[in-house]
């Protein structure tokens, strides 16, 4: 079972993969994409390796949604017009998401089997989780707080270049604020008695 399941999900990650390549909507491009990266987790979990299976998904899958957006952003795109063709979008996501429950079932079915692969852990070790984290936060520390530190930077990066000042919206400048003295903001006025404002 794990051999044919092995082959199924390396047809549908050639198959995805090249249909990135061969999308002309890049819409479609990017969900053949998610379901390339959903697909190798899949391949990864069938040899025992379920931690970066998920590592994949959750970063990979996320960092395109985002890269996405911040195209969408940068490009100024009509979301009028891009919410007009969501139901034209929307048998082509079914699709896919049906794809991914599938794989979701046929990874756990072969898992079931009882004869898969398995990393060996570390000493010490139950899971290669454990041995993952073990490694990561001991003898890889630095490196691990360093590769944080350059996607952060990188992250405020795409938001300063995607950043738009528009003219007729308001913004807080605080040097003004702070610079304000009480006589420009207050206005005294002489109330004569018996009449208002």
């Amino acid at each position: 079972m794990e051999l044919i399941a092995f082959y199924i999900f390396a047809a549908i990650v050639t198959v995805s993969a090249l249909a990135v390549v061969a999308a002309r909507n890049p819409v479609h491009s990017v969900l053949w994409l998610i379901l390339a990266f959903f697909t190798s987790a899949g391949l990864l979990v069938l040899i025992g390796a379920e931690f970066l299976a998920m590592l994949l998904v959750v970063v990979y899958v996320g960092a395109v949604a985002v890269l996405f957006l911040f195209v969408v952003m940068m490009l100024d795109v009509d979301f009028v017009e891009l919410k007009q063709g969501f139901l034209s979008y929307l048998p082509f996501g079914a699709l896919i998401g049906i794809a991914f429950i599938a794989e979701i079932a046929l990874a756990g079915f072969a898992r079931g089997s009882g004869n898969m692969a398995q990393f060996d852990a570390s000493p010490g070790a139950e899971t290669n989780t454990e041995a993952i984290g073990q490694v990561m936060y001991t003898d890889y520390f630095l490196l691990f707080q360093l590769a944080g530190l350059i996607l952060l930077v990188a992250m405020i990066g795409a938001i300063v270049l995607t950043l738009r000042h528009k003219p007729g919206v308001k913004r807080q400048n605080i040097a003004k604020q702070t610079a304000r003295r009480r006589r420009d903001a207050t206005e005294a006025v002489q109330v004569e008695p018996g009449k208002g404002l």
